[in-house]
């Protein structure tokens, strides 16, 4: 037996970049339908290299073998708004972490969703851990914030996103649900939609807990 854990945030509409209109009624034309429009970095989202690098990798060329297999849950909690996440923050989970892992980051910021703190007082990947994670070359890096980095400052979002991407470490943001899961390691599928020549795109992650 195995256990499924969602990691996926619900999209909703009110939500920061997503809308759901009706076009269609089972009443009126025989089924329901309707239009979403989504933002590519809306919700539980991952992102392409394309993101922060001209001409980089897009969403639609993401390397799969990096989105689907084991995946470490660092437990970082609590942690305090704005926090500066930095190598000796993982304690001695940085001695177990190897090339091509899957990283998580839990946090339990996700319980935050959709409030100002939420987006604008989030812990945030230092520059330090950032250039870590490539040393280590990781495979997949996932947090329950809306981003790696402080959305409020271009000159961090930008340079720690583009250490990452262009070491093309792919980046899950936006996860929920990490205080579920039971174990430190995971089995993780997070497969984005594919969109064509795309940033980036919402995602569905889910996390397996196997018997052992």
């Amino acid at each position: 037996m195995s256990r499924i854990i969602d990691l996926t945030m619900t999209l909703k509409p009110g939500m920061r970049g997503y809308d759901s209109v009706p076009i269609k009624t089972k009443a009126g034309d025989g089924w329901n339908a309707r239009t979403l429009s989504l933002y590519t970095h809306a919700g539980t989202h991952m992102d392409a290299p394309l993101h922060f690098i001209e001409d980089g990798n897009t969403i639609d060329n993401l390397d799969l073998k990096k989105c689907v297999g084991p995946c470490r849950i660092i437990d970082l909690t609590p942690i305090q708004p704005k926090a500066l996440i930095t190598v000796s923050s993982l304690g001695k989970a940085a001695d177990l972490i190897q090339p091509g892992d899957r990283i998580i980051l839990k946090t339990d910021w996700s319980k935050l969703a959709n409030t100002p703190a939420w987006r604008d007082d989030l812990p945030r990947i230092s520059k330090e851990l950032a250039l870590w994670f490539v040393e280590r070359q990781i495979a997949f890096i996932g947090v329950e914030p809306p981003s790696i980095a402080d959305v409020n400052n271009i000159a961090e979002l930008t340079e720690v996103h583009e250490i990452l991407l262009k070491a093309e470490i792919v980046i899950a943001e936006g996860l929920t649900n990490l205080d579920e899961l039971t174990r430190d390691v995971v089995e993780i599928f997070a497969l984005p939609l594919k969109p064509e020549g795309s940033d980036g795109c919402p995602a569905r992650v889910i996390a397996l807990e196997r018997e052992e």
